[in-house]
């Protein structure tokens, strides 16, 4: 499963709707198979802060764990969020 970020805008920015994002995201995710890999797809995101990154990414993590990754971006918004909230998400997944 590929969860395109820019679906909930280009600048994901406050704690609130990081929240309202993953109320909305949850229902798609309780078709995630137990052996599927969840990516996270930065493409179109111009602004992405810590807080809204822990209210949406974080759980995820805790829930999908390993099993949740990021594809490639040069966007350092979302490279300095990752490392500010310690999500280990970048493998080395080939851009498309």
């Amino acid at each position: 499963m590929v969860i395109e970020l820019n679906k909930f805008g280009t600048v994901l920015s406050s704690r609130q709707s990081g929240k309202e994002a993953l109320a909305a995201y949850r229902p798609t995710l309780r078709g995630v198979q137990s052996n599927e890999n969840i990516e996270l797809d930065f493409s179109g995101v111009v602004t992405l802060s810590p807080s809204w990154a822990d209210e949406f990414i974080t759980p995820l993590f805790k829930e999908y764990g390993e099993r949740l990754t990021a594809r490639p971006t040069d966007n350092a918004s979302v490279e300095v969020t990752m490392r500010v909230l310690k999500l280990p998400l970048f493998k080395q997944i080939p851009k498309s």
